[in-house]
């Protein structure tokens, strides 16, 4: 037994129509349920019940036993004062506010069916095998209702990546650009890389970005110096030397602070995945494109941004995956689909803060770019999709993402539409 049960009866008004008692005896007849308060405070904000005859207006507190009250110091605590009913599973103390008058109880488990409580307790049965405590029924729930469900989850999504992008946001001046280029550092890192290519981009001035966004090659130099790939003595490639006498000689002229302390990895990376090849694909990023923080903000289709990001790694890289060793000759060309986790991960929440703080949020424009990529590939949307839960866009694989995070795995499955649907039925 949880407490969002309660909190789901009382919301969804399941006591209607029935004849309830305080556990003193008197009579409760709810008139107004109140609002449901996800903050700190009352559960319940003003409510109106008429207990034994009298009005009250006032706020609803929900605890598993009255002695909850006393645990959580609420009979110290003045907004608590406003409390009008406690509302409980079972009554085991009487309670009081801080000018020591009785607060009345309604002990719940003597009016709920036990339909409802069979229904929540499969729905959260510890012998389910699937991956969702809804998983035999998430496929029959309501497609459209699901769908909107998914594009107010993206806009959650969006919301809680916003949170990192305001804290650069302050550390960094509020440089638009420098921002875009730390998270796009993070997004070309991908998942084994991501918080190595992120220190890369903060051990760099990002005046010196500026500078050499016009010289993909010398850009290259100052990544792959702080990356730590030029420190091998041994290697002669021409490429190699050319890197590192640019890196060396940046180094005295800037002050650069030398290789990271965290070294990207190769382990378990396919070759298209290395950091050598990342990083000289976002030097020949900025080596090729001006305005790029313009561009990328003002674009309103999602070809327009493909169009920003065809680069490739530099000539050497079509014959190498690292340094000193020649593979199979391929141009090292960003692929459409890592551009769309470059657009998911990084343009997105980015174009969404950046709209907020001008006041011209269009997120029209952003769901319509969200639409229009390909759900990525990982193994929360193939679970869903083997549930039977379709997934056509980026948006809504975002959304199945942010569910699967804040919900699914938080058994928060009575604030979800598809779990209180499931309570609902019938009882």
């Amino acid at each position: 037994m949880r407490e969002d049960l309660l909190h789901f009866i009382w919301k969804y008004k399941k006591l209607l129509g029935q004849d309830l008692i305080t556990v003193d005896g008197e009579s409760i007849i709810i008139k107004d349920f109140g609002r449901h308060n996800q903050l700190a405070g009352p559960d319940f904000f003003n409510a109106q019940i008429k207990i034994a005859g009298q009005l009250w207006a006032g706020n609803v507190e929900m605890h598993l036993r009255s002695s909850d009250w006393y645990a959580h110091h609420h009979e110290t605590d003045e907004k608590y004062n406003t409390v009008i009913l406690h509302v409980v599973w079972e009554d085991d103390a009487r309670i009081f506010r801080t000018d020591n008058t009785k607060v009345p109880t309604l002990q719940l488990k003597d009016y709920i069916p036990q339909s409802l409580l069979d229904s929540y307790s499969e729905l959260f049965s510890k012998k389910r095998t699937s991956f969702l405590n809804c998983g035999g029924n998430i496929k029959e729930f309501d497609d459209f209702k699901f769908k909107n469900w998914l594009e107010r989850l993206y806009f959650e999504r969006l919301e809680t990546r916003s949170v990192l992008i305001e804290q650069l946001l302050k550390e960094h001046n509020h440089d638009w650009e420098q921002v875009l280029f730390l998270l796009l550092m993070r997004s070309f890192g991908t998942k084994i890389n991501g918080e190595a290519f992120f220190e890369i981009g903060k051990a760099i001035p990002f005046p010196i970005i500026r500078k050499l966004n016009n010289d993909a090659v010398v850009l290259e130099s100052v990544l792959m110096g702080i990356a730590g790939f030029l420190e091998d003595d041994s290697i002669l490639d021409d490429h190699y030397l050319t890197l590192k006498k640019e890196y060396n000689y940046l180094t005295v002229k800037h002050s650069l602070a030398g290789s990271t302390l965290l070294k990207p990895d190769f382990f378990k990376l396919r070759p298209h995945n290395f950091p050598t090849i990342r990083l000289s694909q976002i030097a020949a990023l900025y080596g090729s494109q001006e305005h790029l923080f313009s561009k990328l903000m003002e674009a309103k289709t999602i070809n327009e941004i493909y169009n920003v990001f065809k680069v490739a790694a530099s000539p050497y890289w079509t014959t190498h995956f690292t340094f000193g060793k020649e593979s199979k000759k391929q141009v090292k060309k960003l692929s459409n689909s890592f551009v769309d986790l470059i657009i998911v991960n990084a343009l997105l929440p980015l174009k969404f803060c950046y709209d907020r703080s001008k006041g011209k949020l269009d997120s029209t424009n952003i769901m319509d770019l969200a639409t229009a990529m390909r759900p990525e590939e990982n193994s929360v949307i193939s679970n869903f999709q083997d549930l039977g839960v379709s997934c056509d866009s980026g948006m809504e694989g975002q959304g199945l993402l942010q569910l699967y995070n804040f919900f699914c795995t938080k058994n928060k499955c009575l604030q979800c539409p598809v779990g209180i649907s499931i309570l609902g039925r019938n009882n």
